[in-house]
Order: structure tokens, then C-alpha cells, then sequence
């Protein structure tokens, strides 16, 4: 279901509760000015495709979304692969692939894959992301501390690079840079303040500071890309061939992985912040069309932004009206302030993004879980975020979820066992002395075969009784080493029963042929009934 068409009918489009969602839009809209701008530059795109991005995101998500509070745009977890696909394939290239990601994002709503990405581990997220946030905050450092252009296309060549040429800074741009990230902080810190956006305030004082003082050595966003265009630019069509899709499809693919991801992790937190509960699916279709619409206006990859929606939440915002208003807000400052953003300087952008590096990372949950989550959790945490910071976001989170389920089949396997059932004396049917009677616990499956195979070669016995009762599935694999050993026991004149066994895993020996194998009176619906045919011959 439609954020809008939900919210239509729990009657939050009626006049009552305007208000409360108008004033949310416009402080989202003003904390999302800045947050847009910096995330494109940081992409490698021009400040005014982060605005077009989340101007036409906040649209398309907050009434085709499956969340009614969700507010979505440019995030900084798409920095890392943004940046990447324009150094290989321009600013086209990117436009094309997040066209490609929003019909795979739609396609994966259609296809009810919402649910799937809940079964990505906590310690592949929290690494990927602590990753994320390492990266972003090195590749500010050149804005931040007036540093020459990095060279490089690794990350420790550019960190090398950074760390010799750190003596080198400009000092006018540090001093910016470091003052912005107090007035960043500050509201934190000072009651009075609390209700103005950190970003919004550094970018005010440090904009009028330059403005005063035009400092020549402080790079802007006018010294760097000119003024800001106003309004919104006709659609077109990325000036991309067709030629490109092949190798953008990896790149799209990756685009579309994390977009997912960001897009039900900020749904969900949203759900818990009020009371609402969201549409995976919807959800990731409303972020594909968004990602389908948002190139075509010039714009970048969006997601749901876990802090934006939050600040609208907090702030009253109920209903997908208070994302439309945010929108709209971002579209008046491109018609009526664009000219004044020139003298923004990049390193104020910078201190923003510093701050969005250190809450994206979540420090504390990092540490936390290093210290009292099973090592293995932990490995696979570290393992994950060096990856990502070392080698590649989706190879990490590939290695990340491997492992994962390794760890857990590893786990799974030894929770499996074969244990004897005793008999009891007197048993209807006849002698018994030499039955042996086992049951299986835990599923069948085929890293714990061993334990099956095991059960089968103990001390010799008249007749093999196991029962099945405790297994609640079992796999291919299990069910043919299941039917060897049985033909292999029959051979050396074992006679073996089944019992136990429920109504799917009794269709599945079927089909494998192994309830033919047995004798008849061999497969039995428990072990009452079992020990009773084993003192009987049979049929």
C-alpha cells in the first residue's frame, strides 16, 4: 500500500493536521539544504544535484514509499560508490546507472523482495557502515584542512597522501573548517540552541563570514562550481548510449543493494519512532521510481535518510504531506536564495560531513559489540568494515554475509545429534534384545550428515530403528545420504524402520524412492508403532 493512500485512510490528509506536518517539512527542508549539497560534492557531482535529488526524492517517497514518514535523498552512504562510478564513468554514467538501479529497486518491490534484506547480520551492517563513515570522513580532509587535489584511486594512497601532506594545510581553511564543526556541535551543547539545526547554523555564520571578509585562498562553492542555477532543469534523458548499460550493470546493481538497505533500516526506525508500521515492498518500489525520476531531472541516487526522517518525526511530521513541504522548501531556496550559496565555503561542508561520518559509523555500537557479541560476530564485523574501507563496499558485504552463513551452518550442524532411545522390556510384537533405536534433533540438512552417516556404523544390531519425530525438514542432500545408508545396512542384513516422521519429510522419502526401499511395515508413524514391527517379521 501507497504512504499516500494509507495516509489518505487513516485520514491524515484532512485539514486538522496540516499544521503539525507543515512546520515538520519546512525544518527538514532546512536541515536537508546543506546535508544535499555536501553529499553531491562529495559524490564528485555539482550542490545543485543533491537539491534536485532531494527535491524530486522527497516527492516520489513520501507518496509512492510504503512508509508515510519516511523522508528520502541524497545520504552520505552513497558517497563512496557515487564517487567511484564518476571517476570511471562521469557524471552521465552515474545518472544512467542509478536509472538502472531504481528499475531494479521497483522490480525487487514487485517481486515482495522487501523481507529478504531483513536477513543481512547486524555485524555485516554495522561494518559496512563504520566503513562508510572511515571513508567519508579521510575524503573531507582535503576540503577541510585546504589540502592539494588526492591523487590515487585506493584508499590507503590517498590517506598516505593526506597524512604527508597534512603540514601543508591553509591555516584560513582550517580555522573554517574546525569553527564550523563547533557551531555544528554547538546546539547539542547549549539548551537555547537545541531547536536549530547544527548544519544550517554553521553554514549561515560561516557563509556571511566569507561574504564579509572574501577570503582568496578559501575554496567556495561559487570558486569551485559557480553560482547555483535557479529552479529545476527540464527532464531529459542521461547523456549516456546504450551502449554503457553492460558495464554499469555491476555499479547499478550496487547502487540498488544499498539503497535497499538504507531505504527499510530508516523505515524501520521510523516505525518505532511512531507507532506506524511500513510496506517493505512499497517501500523499495517508491525508491526505485524516485531513482527512475531523479536522473532525469539531473539528480543523483536517493534513499530514505535515517536523520532527516527522524528530525521530521520529532518535529511533528506525521504524513507524507510534511515530505512534500520539505520538497518544496528546497525548491524556493533554488528560486530565491541560489545566488547567496557562492560563498559557502567547502569547508564548512566538510565539518558537516564530519559529523555525518561519526554518527553513520555508531561508534558505540561497534565497540559494544566487539566487546560482548560472540567472536565470531566480532570477526566478521572487522572483517567486513576493512573491507570496505580496503577493497570494495559490495565485496564486503558478499564476504560479510558469507561468512555469516557459514558461521551459522557451522553452528547449526553441531546443534545436531543422533541420540539413543531406550526400550522399554516389554514390548508387544515380540523379542527386541537386538533392536537399536535412535532419534534424530534438529533439521536434516546436509552439514549434518555426519551425524546421520555415524548413526548407521555402531555395534551391529538385528534391527535400526530411526525415528524422525525432532527433524523438522530435511534437504536433498541429507535424504540421499539417508537412502544410502539404508541400502547400505540392508546389505549387510540390517533391518531398518522410520518412524516419526512428518507429513512434508514423508513425501520428500517418497519421491527419493526410499519408502520403497524399506520393507513393508518398515515405515511407521511413531516409535510406539515402530518397536511393535520390529519384533515382527516383515511383510
Amino acid at each position: 500500500m501507497f504512504a499516500a493512500r494509507e495516509a489518505w485512510k487513516a485520514g491524515l490528509w484532512a485539514p486538522r493536521h496540516w499544521a503539525g506536518n507543515i512546520v515538520a517539512g519546512v525544518i527538514v527542508g532546512v536541515v536537508a539544504l546543506p546535508l544535499a549539497m555536501a553529499f553531491a560534492i562529495a559524490s564528485g557531482v555539482k550542490p545543485e544535484q543533491g537539491l534536485y535529488t532531494a527535491i524530486v526524492a522527497g516527492v516520489v517517497v513520501s507518496l509512492f514509499g510504503g512508509s508515510r514518514t519516511q523522508i528520502a535523498g541524497p545520504t552520505g552512504a552513497f558517497i563512496v560508490i557515487l564517487s567511484g562510478i564518476v571517476a570511471e564513468h562521469g557524471v552521465a554514467g552515474l545518472q544512467l546507472a542509478t536509472l538502472m538501479a531504481g528499475l531494479m529497486l521497483c522490480a525487487f518491490g514487485l517481486a515482495r523482495l522487501g523481507g529478504v534484506i531483513r536477513y543481512i547480520p547486524l555485524p555485516v551492517i554495522l561494518g559496512f557502515t563504520a566503513g562508510i563513515g572511515i571513508i567519508i570522513w579521510v575524503g573531507q580532509w582535503q576540503a577541510f584542512f585546504g589540502l592539494p587535489a588526492v591523487p590515487g584511486q585506493f584508499f590507503h594512497e590517498k590517506l598516505w597522501f593526506l597524512l604527508r601532506n597534512l603540514p601543508k594545510l591553509d591555516w584560513v581553511t582550517t580555522a573554517f573548517g574546525f569553527g564550523s564543526l563547533a557551531l555544528v556541535l554547538l546546539p547539542r551543547r547549549v539548551p537555547a540552541l537545541r531547536r536549530i539545526p547544527g548544519p544550517l547554523l554553521a553554514l549561515v555564520a560561516a557563509t556571511m563570514l566569507q561574504g564579509l571578509c572574501q577570503f582568496p585562498q578559501l575554496a567556495t562553492i561559487g570558486s569551485t562550481f559557480g553560482e547555483l542555477p535557479r529552479g529545476l532543469p527540464m527532464p531529459h534523458w542521461p547523456d549516456s548510449g546504450l551502449d554503457r548499460i553492460v558495464p554499469l550493470i555491476g555499479p547499478a546493481f550496487t547502487i540498488a543493494l544499498l539503497g535497499a538497505i538504507e531505504s527499510l533500516l530508516s523505515a524501520v526506525v521510523a516505525d518505532n519512532m511512531a507507532g506506524t508500521r511500513h510496506d517493505s515492498n512499497a517501500e523499495l518500489f517508491g525508491q526505485g521510481l524516485a531513482n527512475v525520476i531523479s536522473p532525469l531531472f539531473g539528480g543523483i541516487a536517493a534513499t530514505g535518510a535515517i536523520a532527516r526522517t527522524a528530525t521530521s518525526i520529532r518535529s511533528g511530521g506525521t504524513a507524507p504531506l510534511a515530505g512534500v513541504v520539505h520538497a518544496l522548501v528546497l525548491v524556493l531556496v533554488l528560486l530565491v536564495f541560489a545566488p547567496l550559496a557562492r560563498n559557502i565555503p567547502l569547508a564548512t561542508l566538510a565539518a558537516i560531513l564530519f559529523v555525518v561520518a561519526w554518527n553513520m559509523s555508531e561508534a558505540h555500537r561497534v565497540l559494544r559489540l566487539i566487546r560482548h557479541a560472540p567472536r565470531a560476530d566480532a570477526v566478521i564485523l572487522g572483517l567486513t568494515l576493512l573491507l570496505t574501507v580496503f577493497a570494495d563496499l559490495v565485496v564486503a558485504v558478499n564476504i560479510g554475509i558469507v561468512l555469516s552463513v557459514l558461521h551459522f551452518l557451522r553452528r547449526m550442524a553441531a546443534s545436531v545429534d543422533v541420540v539413543p532411545v531406550a526400550i522399554p522390556d516389554a514390548v508387544p510384537g515380540g523379542d527386541t534384545s537386538r533392536v537399536r533405536a535412535l532419534r534424530v534433533r534438529g533439521p536434516l540438512f546436509f552439514a549434518a550428515v555426519e551425524s546421520l552417516r555415524a548413526a548407521f556404523r555402531d555395534e551391529p544390531v538385528d534391527v535400526l530403528i530411526l525415528c524422525l519425530d525432532q527433524s523438522p525438514f530435511a534437504d536433498a542432500t541429507s535424504l540421499q545420504v539417508l537412502d544410502d545408508e539404508i541400502s547400505a545396512a540392508q546389505a549387510r542384513g540390517v533391518r531398518v524402520i522410520l518412524c516419526g516422521a512428518d507429513a512434508r519429510i514423508r513425501a520428500k522419502l517418497n519421491r527419493m524412492g526410499t519408502l520403497s526401499r524399506l520393507g513393508g511395515g518398515d515405515f511407521q508413524p511413531d516409535l510406539a508403532a515402530a518397536l511393535g514391527a520390529a519384533g515382527r517379521t516383515p511383510a
